[in-house]
């Protein structure tokens, strides 16, 4: 883990980058929004009253030195943003329905981002998932092809490293929908100087057992290798079959992937998200993410579990994302 951070923190380090937080009232965010100003990494951008803010930092012993502040209720170029939200939400909202929207600290950071103010966002200590991604989905939308944002994570255990998506936003993805995040799970992985070789994931292997469940896993596979031919990536595949050599010549010996799979895409949520915490807690992988993907612009979502060192380092890869 310590070698895959100083290589992404030295991509971002002296690159000039804004990362928004708007829990700035969280001791979590306080302390890595310090330790990132203080190291020089990048800017944080904490959003609220800027007294309280630093009321509290003095009280938990933080410098907030190299660290911007903006309180919604008092933003000098607040009526540019109303403007912007408007125009974006293309009639949803009026000018009186968008300054009340924009006290909101999640869209007021997420607005900060889509006009340029800012280069990312990183919220969730205190917020549920919805509420950081709706403003983000709202605001900054999905890049072109792309119709859904996914979540994946990074699953690091000494030089062991591997990619598992979707675990976080898309319940029961359609076929087509496993197709885009196997394609922009990928992308995600190359951010990390890790060659993809992508497995997806069912309960069967090429054939074993056929089910409706199955059959979107063998389309999915289809569809992704049609949006990108050059990616390797096979399926449907038993875990064991895309991680193991030994089971993957007696179960797939014809695939591309022969047990050496480093990118994981689950059927389906409740399999992602159950996958990914047993290799956490049983396997003792460290799991940094969610990281989102497919938005024009990056925001990620904390977990409420999460401490201030997983802080730290979503918002290093949030910052890299956005070079």
């Amino acid at each position: 883990m310590a070698d895959l951070f100083k290589m992404i923190k030295e991509k971002v380090t002296g690159q000039n980058l804004k990362i928004v937080f708007p829990e700035s009232s969280d001791d979590r965010i306080l302390t890595a929004a310090g330790r990132l100003a203080k190291e020089s990494i990048l800017t944080p951008v904490l959003i609220g009253n800027k007294e309280e803010i630093n009321k509290k930092a003095e009280g938990l012993n933080i410098n907030l030195d190299g660290v911007e502040i903006y309180d919604p209720h008092s933003y000098p170029e607040i009526d540019k943003l109303i403007q912007a939200f408007v125009e974006r939400r293309k009639g949803k909202a009026t000018e009186e329905e968008a300054a009340k929207i924009l006290l909101d600290e999640n869209y007021f950071g997420t607005m900060l981002v889509y006009t340029e103010k800012a280069h990312g966002l990183v919220s969730g200590a205190a917020h549920s998932t919805a509420e950081t991604v709706r403003p983000a989905l709202q605001i900054i939308k999905t890049k072109a092809g792309v119709k859904k944002t996914s979540g994946v994570f990074i699953m690091v255990r000494g030089e062991e490293k591997y990619v598992f998506a979707d675990c976080a936003i898309n319940i029961s993805p359609e076929a087509s929908d496993l197709a885009e995040i196997a394609v922009e799970s990928a992308n995600t992985t190359k951010m990390f100087n890790i060659e993809p070789r992508v497995a997806m994931l069912s309960f069967s292997t090429k054939g074993s057992a056929k089910s409706p469940e199955t059959e979107k896993v063998v389309e999915a596979v289809k569809i992704a290798k049609e949006i990108d031919p050059n990616l390797v990536l096979d399926g449907e595949f038993q875990f064991d079959a895309a991680f193991v050599p030994s089971v993957a010549e007696k179960k797939a010996p014809d695939s591309v992937i022969k047990g050496d799979a480093n990118v994981f895409i689950f059927p389906s949520l409740e399999a992602g998200n159950i996958g990914y915490k047993i290799a956490q807690r049983l396997g003792n992988f460290e799991a940094v993410g969610p990281i989102l993907q497919g938005l024009n612009k990056p925001v990620n979502d904390l977990s409420r579990g999460c401490n201030e060192e997983d802080v730290y380092k979503l918002a290093i890869i949030t910052a890299a994302q956005a070079l």
